[in-house]
């Protein structure tokens, strides 16, 4: 039996409603509240047959760790979280489906603030990303405020932990998956970057970016032109930015 997982915040339990395949368990709910977006979850969790149970803040913010949850909490069952061989399998398959796009992957090199990761799932499930990959050790991991911050996009969003992110970038070349790398030290321009086929978008943690090592197995290095005073972006901002560059050249190609 998968772990059970907790997503807290009106926003992300409402687009796990909407989503039958996310494999809600139950939901704890404040009951005596004014809120009717609590109460229109309550109604829609019951139509779903999804059980629920009342509790008070103090006991939704014990179940979840939370203390900002508006007063909803949904357990979950995390099925997309795989390990290194669940994602090869989802590479193989999807490198082998010529009816979908080319494959776009989001890689983070040990992002470490939970809204930082949740902002770049959200943003990642809104471009159309097939999995995002993370490092087993030393960058955040999927909980309620990852959740909460995604609004829905973690629980539906393909989610690898993999303990060596530089043999991953390896192999992901080794299938003729183009590996981007970010870096404000880089020369060339993500506007003018090779981004056609399948990518992995390579992002670096806060405040120091890439790790060498990392960088080194990137195809190319680019960077965010800066027109003002300040010297980067937050990292969930540029994720977006090279994300839907990405999505725009291949809408550019499309006929």
């Amino acid at each position: 039996m998968s772990k059970a997982r907790y997503t807290t915040g009106l926003r992300a339990v409402e687009q796990l409603l909407a989503a039958e395949s996310a494999g809600i368990r139950r939901i704890y709910a404040e009951y005596q509240t004014a809120n009717p977006r609590v109460q229109a979850v309550i109604e829609a969790a019951k139509k779903a047959g999804i059980e629920i149970q009342a509790a008070n803040r103090a006991r939704l913010t014990q179940i979840s760790g939370e203390t900002r949850h508006q007063g909803i909490v949904a357990e979950i069952r995390r099925s997309t979280v795989m390990d290194e061989a669940g994602l090869r399998t989802l590479v193989e398959e999807r490198l082998q489906d010529a009816d979908r796009p080319p494959l776009l992957l989001l890689v983070l090199d040990g992002i470490q603030d939970p809204h930082n990761l949740g902002a770049c799932m959200r943003t990642a499930d809104a471009a159309g990303v097939d999995a995002v990959i993370v490092p087993r050790h030393g960058a955040a991991g999927l909980g309620p405020t990852v959740s909460k911050v995604a609004a829905g996009a973690a629980e539906q969003l393909p989610f690898a932990v993999v303990a060596n992110l530089g043999r991953v970038l390896g192999w992901l070349r080794d299938y003729g998956v183009r590996c981007i790398g970010t870096s404000d030290q880089a020369d060339g321009s993500l506007f003018e970057a090779d981004l056609a086929g399948s990518v992995a978008l390579v992002m670096g943690r806060e405040h120091t970016g890439l790790s060498k090592g990392i960088a080194s197995r990137c195809d190319a290095l680019v960077s965010l032109p800066m027109q003002g005073v300040v010297a980067s972006l937050n990292v969930s901002v540029a994720t977006g930015i090279c994300l839907y560059e990405i999505v725009r050249r291949r809408n550019l190609r499309q006929p």
